[in-house]
């Protein structure tokens, strides 16, 4: 065999190499790659646990931020959600204070730092004759906190606590 033939023949192995290389998907291919794009995105994301605290009476709020400080301890992708209505909005107004004469925002701007939310019941406040204004800034305001409790988990798949 002479040299031309002999380059011509390695030239074909290789060739039908690279191609049944590129046929089983060791190397790149458009196709292969939107196949596999697609298979990620059928992939789920790890669980977030969606918990809602439930405070209706601010002598439990020391205990409820206490849990939350907990829970976002072990674990601090979960997703909650303080709902307070009645007596415990109270620890939601400017100047509030614990037992012990600790301002409970600065726990509340620190958790609310971390992605905790805190809702008042805005019947609450109709009926109580509070003002919007007496609250610190870090909070939300819902039409309802029941209806609030009721809608995280039934349509969200909220986890309940009542501390």
């Amino acid at each position: 065999m002479t040299n031309t033939k002999l380059s011509r023949a390695f030239f074909a192995v290789a060739l039908s190499t690279l191609l049944g290389a590129g046929l089983s998907g060791t190397f790149y291919s458009p196709a292969a790659a939107a196949a596999t794009t697609a298979k990620a995105a059928k992939v789920k994301a790890a669980p977030v646990d969606k918990v809602v605290y439930h405070v209706n009476d601010a002598a439990n709020a020391s205990s409820a931020l206490r849990n939350i400080g907990n829970h976002l301890e072990v674990d601090p992708t979960a997703k909650i959600v303080v709902v307070t209505h009645a007596q415990g909005v109270d620890f939601l107004m400017t100047d509030a204070k614990d037992k012990n004469g600790n301002p409970y925002h600065v726990t509340v701007e620190e958790l609310t730092a971390k992605g905790v939310t805190f809702d008042v019941c805005e019947i609450t406040l109709r009926n109580r004759k509070l003002e919007k204004t007496q609250f610190i800034p870090e909070v939300k305001y819902v039409p309802s906190g029941v209806a609030e409790i009721t809608k995280l988990q039934s349509r969200q798949g909220f986890s309940y606590l009542k501390p």
